[in-house]
């Protein structure tokens, strides 16, 4: 693991962005895997920024973004469908098609077959962004997924309910589970960003860089991955 440290929170979203920007400059087909949630959000407006004013160009990129609430249809406004249009898609020029994310809705076993075939038809994703919950989850992997998995159903834990109650009215309307692309899915991409910052992620980003790999913490299955940058702040690294 490479560790690339920041100052702030700006310089640290700023820097994720540009790493993003320059690899769709030197390669305009990029499979581009995304993330939501409130980490990423700092990027995706750079990332805009940078599209409108120096006019970057999204039109033969493919994203796959990790996951989706079970029983939101991509229209709901709690929908990473819906943060992911208002974020970044309805603001730079890449065709709707050719951005992925998983159906939560309908055959959830289909769709998540489904999912990993779209993945290997682009052939891989080459660039992954990825955040980290608290409690080590990737994606939506919890504590004691399998290493082994690719794109499934997911049953979310209290602590992330609890940590997504923000982006909702209530905890009643948070869901339960969601798809989320597997472990072994994000293994299988070449290239992976992680980015967290702030106090309350220092304990996991110290068990996901020096503890053992267990499933316990599922990001500390990123340690057996051959090219990983973790983008963090002075905070989150203050146990390391």
């Amino acid at each position: 693991m490479q560790i690339k440290q920041f100052d702030s929170v700006n310089e640290l979203t700023t820097a994720v962005a540009k790493e993003i920007i320059e690899s769709v400059k030197a390669n305009p087909k990029l499979v581009l895997g995304l993330s939501t949630g409130s980490s990423p959000i700092g990027v995706y407006s750079a990332m805009v920024r940078d599209h409108k004013e120096n006019g970057t160009s999204y039109k033969e990129v493919t994203t796959f973004n990790l996951d989706e609430y079970v029983g939101l249809e991509p229209s709901d406004v709690n929908s990473y469908r819906h943060f992911m249009n208002e974020q970044l898609f309805d603001h730079i020029d890449i065709p709707k098609e050719q951005t992925h994310v998983p159906m939560g809705i309908g055959d959830l076993v289909d769709n998540c077959k489904k999912y990993e075939e779209k993945i290997r038809a682009a052939g891989g994703i080459q660039l992954q962004l990825l955040g980290i919950g608290t409690n080590g989850h990737i994606a939506f992997n919890e504590p004691g997924a399998s290493f082994d998995s690719l794109t499934h159903i997911e049953q979310l834990t209290e602590d992330t309910v609890s940590a997504n109650v923000k982006f909702f009215k209530s905890e009643d309307q948070v869901p339960r589970q969601a798809i989320t692309m597997g472990i072994q899915s994000i293994l299988n991409c070449r290239r992976i960003i992680l980015m967290a910052y702030g106090a309350k992620k220092a304990k996991v980003v110290k068990e996901m860089v020096e503890g053992p790999i267990s499933p316990a913490v599922p990001a500390s299955v990123l340690q057996k991955h051959g090219d990983v940058t973790l983008f963090l702040d002075n905070e989150s690294t203050a146990l390391l």
